[in-house]
C-alpha cells in the first residue's frame, strides 16, 4: 500500500503532506517552490511510494472557480501526465489556509513561526489531507 500524498497548490509555493504507509495519519511534508513541484514528487514517489494524490481545488463561497481555479487543473493535467497509473482526486480547500492559521495558534506556534507562508501550506495540505481520510473512512 503507497502512501496518498496531498497537494496544497499556490503560484509561487505548494504546500505538501503525506500519509503513513497504512493511510491513517496525515502529518505535513514540505514545501517546495511551485515550478519544483513535479520533480520533487518524483523523487518523493521513487522513495516511498505514492498510492493516490489529492489536490485542494479553490472555489469561492458560491462554489464557483477563482481565479486560481485554472492554474489547479493545468497542474491537475501535468500530473495525470507524469503519474499515469495513479488516481488524482481534487478537493474543496476552502477555509484551509484559515484553518491552518487557527490549528498553529491553537497549538501555541511562534509568531514568527505562525508568519511564514510555507508553514501555512504545508499545514493546509495537511487538512485536506485529513479532510480526504475523514470522507473516504466510511
Amino acid at each position: 500500500m503507497g502512501r496518498i500524498l496531498a497537494i496544497d497548490y499556490g503560484k509561487k509555493r505548494t504546500g505538501l503532506a503525506v500519509t503513513d504507509p497504512l493511510q491513517i495519519i496525515a502529518s505535513p511534508l514540505d514545501t517546495v517552490p511551485t515550478h519544483e513541484a513535479i520533480r520533487y514528487l518524483q523523487s518523493y514517489h521513487e522513495q516511498e511510494g505514492i498510492e493516490i494524490f489529492v489536490i485542494g481545488m479553490p472555489k469561492d463561497l458560491m462554489n464557483k472557480d477563482t481565479d486560481s481555479t485554472a492554474s489547479v487543473r493545468s497542474f491537475i493535467n501535468l500530473l495525470q501526465k507524469k503519474f499515469p497509473q495513479h488516481k488524482i482526486h481534487p478537493i474543496d480547500e476552502r477555509f484551509t489556509s484559515k484553518m491552518a492559521k487557527s490549528a498553529m495558534l491553537a497549538g501555541g506556534m511562534r509568531k514568527s513561526e505562525r508568519r511564514k507562508k510555507e508553514n501555512v501550506d504545508k499545514l493546509s495540505a495537511t487538512i485536506i489531507l485529513q479532510s480526504f481520510l475523514e470522507s473516504n473512512s466510511l
